[in-house]
């Protein structure tokens, strides 16, 4: 079973403790954290993209110049795509580039990365973050005592203090367990869990 150390609210090491098989012990795959991390990069596009056709640019209501006798080509708009200022054709238009795949593979996905940082030895985990009041320095201060380098902090249910006390440290982030994605997960190099938050992992991924 893995283990991660376990800290105090100060980063004083109280020992270790068991994470859950099932969330932080599988093999880890590979194509299913791809396939969610292309997924979430997919989703975020506006797909705001948009370019006039030949119908939609103003102008080309008469003929540039007459069809035969100036020496020129013959052209008959002056929306023409070959003009500048003129229709684009096959441009792109808005478009949503989000799409689905099995819920199996997004928590396949989930678990393999959450696994990955287990086999790396980048799970932190905290008795509990008890901050009365947004402290960034206390906050900077616990990842440096206990080491954890651009840390994802996650705990058991949404907290406005940890997230004002984590958001200004760079490389820092912090999620509920209910709002934990592949993506963030492996953007960061470590994760920092309370207590309360390996036992609501393991009821909400095992």
């Amino acid at each position: 079973m893995p283990k991660a150390p376990l800290f105090d609210a100060r980063g004083n090491r109280l020992g270790e403790v068991e994470l859950p098989e099932a969330v932080f012990g599988i093999e880890p795959n590979e194509h299913a954290v791809h396939e969610a991390v292309t997924l979430q990069l997919a989703s975020r596009r506006s797909g705001t993209h948009s370019t006039k056709t030949i119908s939609e640019v103003r102008g080309g209501g008469r003929k540039p110049w007459r069809q035969k006798g100036t020496g020129r080509a013959r052209h008959g708009s002056r929306r023409s795509p070959i003009w500048v200022g003129g229709g684009v054709v096959f441009g792109p238009k808005p478009r949503k580039y989000g799409y689905t795949i099995p819920k199996k593979v997004r928590r396949l996905a989930l678990l393999s990365a959450l696994s990955s940082m287990a086999q790396e030895n980048a799970v932190y985990v905290v008795d509990a973050i008890d901050l009365s009041e947004p402290s960034t320095k206390s906050m900077a201060a616990l990842f440096e005592k206990i080491g954890a380098e651009k840390p994802l902090v996650v705990t058991d249910e949404r907290s406005e203090v940890v997230e004002k006390s984590t958001r200004n440290i760079p490389g820092a982030m912090a999620l509920h367990v209910e709002g934990l994605n592949v993506y963030d997960i492996v953007n960061h190099t470590a994760l920092v869990l309370t207590r309360d938050a390996v036992s609501r992992a393991e009821e909400a991924f095992a």
